[in-house]
């Protein structure tokens, strides 16, 4: 079954997925684009530094938390959630930059798949369509 394909239910050959006559002249291309991939990537590199300076400030508000409630026994429980946040906001961090980097090797594989697969049909396009 080599070249058959199952489209709404119906067997269709490929070449008869290329238009009248099997010729490809039918304008029905399937084309990709790396833009969404790279939006999405540049998005999760933007988080990532947005994220970059939460840290400090988180400190930086625990220091004058700390001033004003010395003695008090919520201090340690307000330190474990502060150490708490720090590790998500790091994990988060992380998460993204990986992220930004998966998402840019999608789109180049995905490139390269497609221009493979391009190749791998000049030989039938230079016969002519496949005919």
């Amino acid at each position: 079954m080599s070249g058959v394909a199952v489209v709404g239910g119906q067997r269709q050959r490929l070449r008869d997925l290329g238009g009248a006559g099997g010729g490809g002249g039918g304008g029905h291309e399937l084309r990709h684009s790396d833009g969404p991939w790279m939006r999405a990537a540049g998005g999760a590199e933007a988080l990532h530094t947005q994220l970059g300076p939460v840290k400090a400030e988180l400190e930086t508000a625990h220091e004058g938390v700390v001033a004003g409630t010395a003695g008090l026994e919520a201090l340690t429980e307000l330190g474990a959630v502060r150490e708490s946040w720090q590790r998500r906001i790091e994990a988060a961090r992380g998460e993204c930059r990986s992220l930004a980097g998966n998402l840019r090797d999608v789109a180049r594989a995905q490139g390269e798949t497609n221009e493979a697969v391009r190749q791998s049909f000049a030989p039938v396009a230079a016969r002519g369509g496949g005919q």
